[in-house]
């Protein structure tokens, strides 16, 4: 069967996917037996969820997986959607995890959208704790079998899984900055970039520094920001890409010439991004 190692207690639910299950995409005939899976996660008065896993019985590419209520219909509340792209915790695998409430999402058709672009899924997970579904991808290139540190690709990643969460749950354009362009309805308020925006330089050893970005989230905006440290000679040893609805909260460990960066520098750093960041319409033709 296409799901492995589920782990279930009255609050804690744990299902790991293998990357051999994600090697096509196929619907589920209507002539075909089917075996489901249910996987229940604490249930309350608040948040009435389970979550099913179903995949056929004579094939493991051909699982999928939804939400549904159990007791009535689904609440009007439209939960924050995060998509969090680690280049730390792994020494091997860029990880990109997604989690909005206890949506569970398109396991499969995120995953063909990945390999579209020339990724190597190496393993799924899906988590579900307290409520919140969190699904987890290891990804490496396909080209190199290591991980992601491209800073176009990555940020072709992070809008590609956008993009997922916009198709699949169009109640999410209203808490995403890219609902503007792509959701359904806008979000109700808009981010002020100049609140929005905090820049901070602290050192992490004598090699390197951690910058931490907090700003109003566009599209471009990893390639934005990665552009700026490159003008000013900064190299960008890792990165943690967060998107939290309408705000990017970036974390990057960066040196200068093989050092951790100086005061004056820190300055010139913090100075030029908050000058670029606060500026919404700068495109990249301005560079």
């Amino acid at each position: 069967m296409a799901v492995a190692n589920a782990h279930l207690t009255s609050s804690f639910t744990s299902i790991r996917l293998r990357s051999s299950d994600f090697s096509s995409v196929k619907s589920f005939p209507a002539t075909k037996s089917h075996l489901y899976l249910l996987v229940s996660p604490r249930i309350d008065s608040t948040r009435n969820k389970n979550v099913m896993m179903c995949a056929s019985v004579d094939g493991v590419d051909s699982i999928t997986s939804r939400s549904f209520s159990l007791f009535g219909p689904e609440t009007d509340y439209v939960p924050m959607p995060i998509v969090l792209i680690d280049q730390d915790t792994d020494p091997d695998a860029t990880i990109v995890q997604l989690s909005f409430g206890d949506r569970l999402g398109a396991l499969l058709d995120t995953m063909k959208a990945l390999k579209d672009l020339g990724l190597d899924v190496l393993k799924g997970t899906v988590t579900t704790e307290n409520s919140v579904t969190q699904t987890k991808f290891f990804i490496t290139r396909l080209s190199t079998g290591r991980k992601v540190e491209d800073p176009d690709v990555l940020e072709r990643i992070r809008l590609t899984i956008i993009n997922k969460v916009l198709k699949y749950h169009p109640e999410s354009s209203e808490r995403l900055a890219m609902g503007e362009a792509f959701g359904v309805k806008p979000p109700e308020k808009k981010i002020d970039v100049e609140i929005a925006t905090h820049i901070h330089v602290k050192e992490d050893g004598p090699r390197r520094s951690l910058l931490s970005v907090e700003t109003a989230d566009r599209p471009g905006l990893l390639l934005e920001i990665i552009k700026i440290m490159s003008d000013i000679n900064v190299t960008v040893e890792s990165a943690e890409i967060d998107t939290e609805g309408l705000v990017a909260k970036d974390r990057f460990h960066v040196n200068y010439r093989g050092a951790a960066l100086n005061s004056s520098l820190s300055q010139v750093l913090v100075n030029c991004l908050r000058y670029y960041l606060r500026r919404p319409e700068t495109d990249e033709e301005s560079y």
